[in-house]
């Protein structure tokens, strides 16, 4: 295959449903089915690239603003958008910003074609930071690994702390340390994260139809979804309320416990008051779907310690339950409320990328 072509390849959407994914290398990419009349199929991982090769003389490919990404052999795990276990390919950039977050410290410039490890970049020398608030070693924390006694199971379940990655096995250091999977950051050490590795999430996206005059809303047919959503109080950023799993918690106990104590101030409420909500709340938060499990492209990632989260749909389809509550703002945040979806959202870290893929699962108005 020529130079040529192989830069085709990258500018090849794929689907009219627009279904796309970002994928391994082209050596182990092919369509997993024929393409008919139309493309119509996924590309997904396997071990043969001339089938991909096939496709640049497809005259039915369309819809230019879905793209085929390819990517170097360094770069993470494959899979359909639509699928939970999806890891986005595309290139971190919130934690590339300037200045690291709630700090001074200023990130080395890490320019797109350099972020890859693969990519040789002999002059990058990041800052390291830890912020005095990881170094005091609250229990949510590691510690520093230059302490003598500090020991840690990477790439596996220590203890109740859960260092697993869902892209899979991560690199070490020559200091034995672990090496971010999506690139670099411009910055090393764990900034303002507490566990070296991956720092596990969960964010319950709470939503429920609009409605008016006791009918659904409808744009283009389609009808309108509404999320609730918090104010942050560090940066005030509207986001969803979620938060850190806890040691030896499952995710579905920490979307719940962070709705309560983010949307609906469940620390402050009476006992009577807490009981009856928290009924409800058990039945609601019963079933969920899961909308994204991956990293997370969020402002404190470091080179060395990143965000990974599991994001859950909780829907209110009848608007009887959840719905109805009054909302108020738990300690963590300075406002909540029930936002529209919509595309024009901007949102803290990959929240308003999950709620497109809750849109898109509720078959609910994205414009």
């Amino acid at each position: 295959m020529t130079h040529r072509n192989l830069k085709l390849l990258n500018l090849l959407s794929i689907s009219k449903n627009k279904n796309f994914v970002h994928c391994l290398p082209l050596k182990t990419c092919k369509p997993v089915h024929t393409r008919t009349a139309k493309l119509t199929g996924l590309i997904l991982c396997c071990n043969l690239w001339t089938t991909c090769a096939s496709l640049l003389s497809a005259p039915l490919v369309s819809n230019k603003s879905f793209f085929l990404e390819l990517t170097s052999p360094n770069r993470s795990m494959c899979a359909a958008v639509n699928s939970p276990s999806h890891c986005s390919n595309n290139l971190h950039v919130k934690c590339r910003n300037d200045t690291y977050p709630r700090s001074k410290v200023v990130r080395t410039k890490v320019p797109d074609d350099k972020v890859d490890w693969s990519v040789n970049f002999p002059e990058y020398a990041p800052v390291v930071y830890t912020s005095d608030s990881v170094k005091k070693k609250p229990e949510w924390a590691d510690d520093d690994y230059t302490e003598p006694n500090f020991s840690a199971k990477w790439n596996e379940v220590d203890g109740n702390v859960d260092r697993r990655s869902f892209l899979g096995k991560y690199d070490l250091t020559t200091e034995g340390i672990p090496i971010n999977p999506k690139g670099r950051t411009g910055i090393k050490g764990r900034g303002c994260l507490g566990r070296w590795g991956p720092n596990h999430a969960a964010d319950p996206i709470v939503t429920r139809w609009k409605m008016e005059d006791d009918k659904p809303v409808l744009k283009n047919g389609k009808r309108v979804a509404q999320f609730i959503s918090v104010q942050r109080k560090d940066n005030g950023q509207w986001a969803l309320p979620g938060g850190m799993v806890d040691p030896g918690e499952e995710v579905t106990e920490t979307v719940r416990r962070e709705f309560g104590e983010e949307a609906l101030d469940s620390m402050n409420l009476s006992g009577a008051e807490k009981e009856k909500m928290e009924a409800v709340i058990d039945e609601f938060f019963h079933n969920g779907t899961v909308i994204y499990k991956g990293y997370v492209d969020d402002p404190r990632n470091t080179d060395n310690a990143w965000m990974e989260t599991v994001a859950m749909n909780f829907h209110d389809d009848k608007g009887t339950g959840v719905a109805k509550f009054s909302l108020n703002a738990g300690s963590d945040a300075v406002g909540v409320q029930w936002l529209d979806i919509s595309k024009t959202l901007e949102l803290y870290a990959s929240h308003a990328d999950f709620i497109r893929r809750t849109a898109q699962h509720l078959d609910a108005y994205w414009e």
